[in-house]
């Protein structure tokens, strides 16, 4: 399976939350995401969770991006986020930008925005490569 055919797999949580891709080279990934009632917590309020899973969401696959799918795989080992704003509605969008590409490690920025621009969320994602079994 493609990287392609992995991004339209219907049993994900990328499905589960209607994360869409904007834009997808080894430099950088943007991918979007609906503020809605399957991202919200019980305030009313962005989840910090579905925050946290869509900027792994984007460093996975910006990791992806710079391996040889037919031989190595890329999966999340660590995150931290900052969640900075609120947010009730709407969409906010993820941008993952490379720290460090190593051959075993690569460690990925994603900021997270809304539709003004406004900072929502900040994390870092370690990605590490593995081998394919």
């Amino acid at each position: 399976m493609d990287l392609e055919e992995k991004l339209q797999s219907k049993d994900t949580l990328m499905a589960a939350l209607d994360i869409t891709f904007e834009q997808l080279t080894a430099d950088k990934v943007v991918c979007k995401m609906p503020v809605g009632p399957k991202t919200k917590q019980p305030m009313g309020l962005l989840h910090g969770g579905a925050s946290v899973a869509l900027a792994e969401t984007a460093a996975s696959i910006a990791a992806m991006l710079n391996i040889d799918l037919n031989t190595h795989a890329a999966v999340g080992i660590e995150i931290n986020a900052n969640h900075v704003r609120g947010k009730k509605d709407g969409v906010v969008t993820a941008v993952a930008t490379p720290l460090h590409r190593g051959q075993r490690t690569m460690v990925w920025d994603v900021k997270i925005h809304d539709e003004e621009d406004r900072l929502i969320s900040v994390s870092r994602c370690t990605v590490a490569i593995i081998e394919n079994k």
